[in-house]
């Protein structure tokens, strides 16, 4: 990849567009508004409270990531989206029940001044829910020109100069790449031939990408995951991440696996199990869906602890998941990780984990880095799959040459020495001051 010759500075307002207006998306919105009223901190987000080491560390130069980049200003972003339901974003946001209602009374005027556009909608992917506030046409392909008119037109009514487009949606069905997903052509045709393989937030990427807008999935769903979009990414210029945001169980699996390996601990068996009654639980609940989450959070340790490398410590994990809906959970997601490992000799040892965790509380600063490092990379002249952005996903997207990087402190690294490459620094290797610090 060829470094940027320079980035175009971000000039105007920056459109945030989120197919899905529920807790995820409404938690964001709200986040970013208390932010800039100054009554709340940005925490989780490293664009707002992240640094990053320039030089030598005798050099002392640490400054803040939103100071050394040209990222747009909180200031600047203007929200919108779809949902299959016709709540304003404040309804949806009281419903969601994420935030307490002294904070949302401090956004109600924003958050009610926001209503979704109809959605793509069809119960066949998601088939827990039943949307009313939904779009008709007789083909899939006619529904994503919608979809494009949609952008077209928040785009002239806010007045926006650039947009980013956000998959906050549900979890869908599982699907596997066939041969309709090989190339735009067959893409598209299989669209107007309404093929069960175009899932609707195929058919959201599809339009962001051939309108030139960044697209970032935070779902587990293929969408985004196949030649023909990445392709298309390509032509238009697009940057495209995803998928799955990395929130609570898996961000500790990436956490602790990467650990487990520089010790060379061996590891018999990981049992994760969760129970959760937001929206996400509720579409969870159907064993399609679960199907597609199941294999987004299986594939961590493997992929991590690389057991074809490692087979004495690695080559029979018993690695199982569950995911079950509690309604009096609501959005605090509870997740509990039982964990055999073994050490010198073979002897065993065991780790038990509960992380009572707030699923919308940590994905949200996730959406907000996306949509700011997204919006950053398409002014850098960066098109296509933007691995550096693995750090928030748990199904990382990566070329197909090449096996997705699971390890959170690798993509800690990746990301900033992406930085510190695009502005020109030298990348840190951490070789020591004899010879290189």
């Amino acid at each position: 990849m060829r470094r940027p010759t320079s980035i175009a500075p971000p000039k105007g307002e920056l459109g945030v567009l989120t197919p899905g207006m529920g807790a995820v998306s409404t938690t964001f919105m709200a986040g970013v508004e208390l932010v800039r009223k100054g009554a709340a901190a940005p925490i989780g987000s490293m664009t707002q409270l992240g640094t990053i080491r320039l030089g030598k560390r005798t050099q002392h130069r640490s400054p803040l990531i939103r100071e050394f980049v040209p990222l747009e200003t909180l200031d600047n972003l203007v929200f919108g989206g779809w949902d299959i339901f016709p709540d304003t974003a404040y309804e949806a946001a009281v419903k969601a029940g994420v935030l307490e209602p002294l904070h949302l009374e401090e956004v109600k005027g924003l958050l009610g001044s926001i209503r979704p556009m109809t959605a793509a909608f069809d119960q066949a992917y998601v088939k827990r829910l039943n949307g009313t506030h939904v779009k008709h046409a007789k083909t899939k392909f006619d529904l994503a020109q919608q979809i494009k008119d949609d952008i077209q037109h928040f785009k002239k009514e806010t007045g926006v100069q650039r947009l980013v487009m956000v998959w906050c949606g549900s979890t869908e069905v599982f699907l596997s790449p066939s041969e309709v997903h090989a190339d735009p052509a067959r893409f598209e045709n299989a669209m107007k031939t309404n093929h069960p393989s175009i899932a609707p937030s195929m058919l959201y990427a599809w339009a962001a990408i051939t309108s030139g807008v960044p697209f970032a999935n935070g779902a587990p769903n293929l969408t985004a995951d196949i030649p023909a979009l990445q392709e298309l990414a390509r032509e238009h210029n697009v940057p495209l991440c995803g998928k799955d945001f990395k929130t609570g169980q898996t961000l500790l699996k990436t956490i602790l696996a990467p650990g487990f390996k520089a010790r060379m601990l061996g590891l018999r068996g990981w049992f994760s199990t969760n129970i959760l009654g937001n929206r996400d639980g509720e579409v969870l609940d159907d064993p399609g869906s679960f199907k597609t989450k199941e294999e987004s959070k299986l594939g961590v340790l493997e992929y991590i602890l690389q057991p074809q490398l490692y087979p004495q410590l690695y080559d029979k994990i018993c690695h199982k998941v569950r995911i079950h809906y509690y309604p009096p959970r609501g959005d605090n997601k509870e997740g509990w990780d039982n964990i055999d490992i073994f050490g010198w000799l073979g002897y065993p040892m065991q780790i038990k984990v509960n992380f009572l965790c707030r699923d919308s509380i940590l994905a949200a600063p996730i959406v907000l880095d996306l949509v700011l490092f997204m919006d950053l990379a398409q002014r850098a002249g960066l098109r296509g799959i933007q691995e550096w952005l693995s750090f928030y996903f748990k199904s990382p997207m990566c070329a197909p040459q090449l096996y997705p990087e699971h390890d959170l402190f690798i993509q800690s690294m990746k990301l900033k020495n992406t930085l510190r490459w695009m502005m020109g620094e030298d990348l840190i290797t951490h070789l020591g001051a004899e010879y290189y610090d």
